[in-house]
């Protein structure tokens, strides 16, 4: 793994001298762990001139969360409570001889830009923009099977508590069940904050549980993930409470059911973003339920459960083969409730029998 973290770093050590930039200095947890395999918090990485060197804040706890540093990067752990590990990197590079650093400047807060100034005022600083972001974007063969090992998690997780008894459990009380399920089957934590929604309050997106009980002839609507090696993963699914589904249910759910197939049939290599958007919506706002819609149908997932690229009416470029995205559609019927599905594919030419779904919960309407 230590020679796949160099390629990395070789790659964007060498976009940054393209730019003139003879070191850089990476602050975004995200593409830290991306860059290194481990990401402390508060950590900083700095690509030198003469090493790669991952300062901390603190020792390394050994946490599987945290992640492990490559053999060939030099951790430094600063002393107790004194310093920025991002400040302590600037001063790292200047004393190393670097005349241009290359920052995270949409990461940066001005504290530490300022910081930065005072500590390496010969120091020209040059913004490396979303260069990392980018690199992350195509997911390589370790990345692909981390994430499938999180959708497995997540899959058994669900499982698990669908075979339970629901009704007069409340939101909260479900939703850290599942987070313990998670941790149990192998997760170094959740994804996010999991969401459980029943009755009225199902198909909100992001709902945050409540202390409302599950009640007989409710829908419920639960969105997890699992978070394994740093990789994150979502599922969202809905179902109906100890009775036969209603007929308004049963509609609405075909309803958006249909949307999310159709969102993820158009996943292919060199389709536009925007396009997947526009035929997972169509159906829906033909249906009258457009104002009730989100800004976006997907997005892509990987170190963060929220990266590029977006599935909206407004995203640019297209989609590569590699890339991991959720397709997420719902609607929620303000006091009757609605219907979330969502899943985790990864973009697949046709030649390799298209988009490959890693979550495989049924999406058959079940009366739990």
């Amino acid at each position: 793994m230590s020679e796949l973290y160099a390629a990395r770093r070789t790659r964007l050590r060498d976009r940054c001298a393209a730019t003139g930039s003879t070191a850089a200095l990476i602050s975004r947890p995200a593409n830290v762990r991306y860059l290194t395999g481990c990401a402390p918090a508060g950590a900083a990485l700095l690509l030198g001139p003469a090493a790669d060197v991952l300062l901390c804040g603190a020792p390394l706890t050994g946490d599987p969360s945290e992640g492990r540093p490559a053999e060939d990067v030099r951790v430094t752990v600063l002393p107790a409570r004194e310093g920025d590990p991002v400040v302590a990197g600037a001063d790292l590079a200047a004393k190393a001889g670097a005349t241009t650093l290359a920052v995270e400047e949409h990461h940066l807060t001005v504290a530490r830009h300022r910081a930065l100034g005072r500590i390496a005022p010969r120091l020209r600083l040059a913004d490396v923009a979303c260069a990392v972001e980018a690199q992350r974007l195509i997911k390589d063969d370790d990345e692909i099977s981390c994430l499938r090992i999180a959708a497995e998690i997540t899959d058994q997780a669900l499982g698990e508590l669908l075979e339970s008894i629901l009704v007069g459990r409340t939101e909260r009380h479900l939703a850290l069940e599942l987070e313990r399920r998670l941790v149990d089957h192998g997760a170094d934590g959740p994804a996010f904050a999991t969401s459980v929604a029943t009755g009225p309050h199902s198909g909100r997106p992001g709902h945050l549980p409540t202390d409302r009980r599950v009640e007989e002839g409710d829908f419920l609507s639960v969105g997890l993930g699992a978070n394994y090696r740093g990789y994150r993963c979502e599922i969202g699914r809905t179902f109906v409470i100890g009775t036969t589904p209603a007929d308004w249910q049963i509609e609405l759910y075909d309803l958006v059911f249909a949307a999310q197939r159709a969102g993820r049939e158009a996943l292919a290599p060199g389709v536009e973003c925007r396009e997947v958007d526009r035929v997972t919506r169509h159906l829906l706002e033909s249906a009258g339920h457009g104002e009730r819609l989100g800004p976006w149908t997907g997005h892509g997932v990987g170190l963060e459960i929220d990266e590029d690229p977006q599935l909206s009416p407004a995203a640019m470029g297209k989609l590569d083969a590699c890339v991991p995205v959720t397709v997420e559609p719902g609607v929620h019927i303000p006091g009757r409730g609605g219907v979330r599905i969502d899943d985790t594919l990864v973009v697949r030419p046709e030649a390799d029998g298209g988009p490959e779904l890693l979550t495989i919960t049924t999406k058959e309407l079940l009366a739990l």
